[in-house]
């Protein structure tokens, strides 16, 4: 059972017979339904239903000759809104089905991001077409939280902000350039780091991590999808569960400069979000990748 069908007020599926039920639901009355050729003789077919504004469960899996309909995996989603980032984008297959996992790297996160593809069977069609297999093209992200909290903002000036600007600036040409082998641009970044690091550790003698840390995105666990972040709250909407009456935060948030929307369950969330405020949570990241 998906554990974060709970992120979209699901967290009434208790057992297998209400999770049969439930998907049931999605294949006989869909929302939308896209079919690509797979094998000879079989189709892979997506049925999507959706069960409030942008929220909904994925249903795949192989369609024969007959419409006889056999699903191999689902999954909840949760629609972002906007481009998230240009990148450039490598799309693997998962070793154990038909479920795909996009890569990119921003330099405004420094990592690369790992997530799950929600138009995967577009992506088949698209591969089949010709894609080539690295695409330069924006991506949509959001996230599936099944809790979270409320943080204040950190109260900063005008030149704090200007300042932390160009500091972001300056660093994001750095790794642009590290990343191409310039190794003054490397050894630029080593001791910047090595700075912060001695500033920072300085700082938490008297003051809270959070005062000092207003944003973070760091992957998170085992899986390769999974992210912990804090960002600021640009923008928050309450919407509804049609199905099971559960309320649910909408919020879009800026993370390390990439701007993107979450959802979780109201009762879930510690606090009350409000524009300008921080949420910090642990998220499923999805991307849709806008071909």
């Amino acid at each position: 059972m998906h554990q974060y069908l709970k992120a979209i007020g699901f967290e009434n599926i208790q057992t297998r017979k209400d999770l049969k039920k439930l998907l049931k639901e999605v294949e006989e009355n869909f929302t939308h339904q896209t079919i690509v050729s797979y094998r000879p003789g079989e189709d892979f077919c997506e049925f999507q239903k959706e069960f409030g504004q942008d929220v909904g469960i994925t249903l795949c899996g192989e369609l024969d000759d007959e419409e006889h309909f056999e699903a191999a995996y689902y999954f909840p989603y949760f629609e972002g809104s906007g481009v998230t980032t240009y990148a450039e984008i490598d799309v693997q297959r998962k070793i154990e089905k038909e479920q795909y996992v996009g890569l990119c790297e921003d330099s405004k996160i420094g990592i690369s991001l790992i997530f799950t593809l929600q138009n995967g069977v577009e992506y088949m069609r698209e591969k089949q077409a010709g894609l080539a297999k690295d695409v330069q093209t924006s991506v949509t992200f959001s996230g599936l939280a099944q809790g979270g909290m409320i943080l204040l903002p950190v109260n900063k000036n005008e030149q704090q902000i200007l300042n932390e600007k160009r500091a972001s600036d300056t660093r994001r040409e750095l790794m642009n350039a590290a990343r191409k082998g310039d190794q003054a641009a490397i050894e630029t970044l080593t001791f910047d780091d090595m700075d912060l690091y001695s500033k920072v550790s300085k700082r938490l003698a008297n003051e809270d991590v959070f005062s000092i840390v207003d944003t973070y995105f760091m992957p998170f666990g085992a899986e390769c999808d999974m992210y912990s972040i804090m960002g600021e709250i640009l923008a928050v909407r309450e919407r509804i569960n049609r199905m099971t009456g559960v309320r649910l935060y909408q919020m879009r948030l800026n993370v390390n400069e990439l701007t993107f929307d979450i959802c979780v369950p109201a009762d879930s969330v510690m606090g009350e979000p409000e524009i300008g405020r921080r949420f910090k949570g642990t998220i499923w990241l999805q991307g849709y990748i806008n071909f």
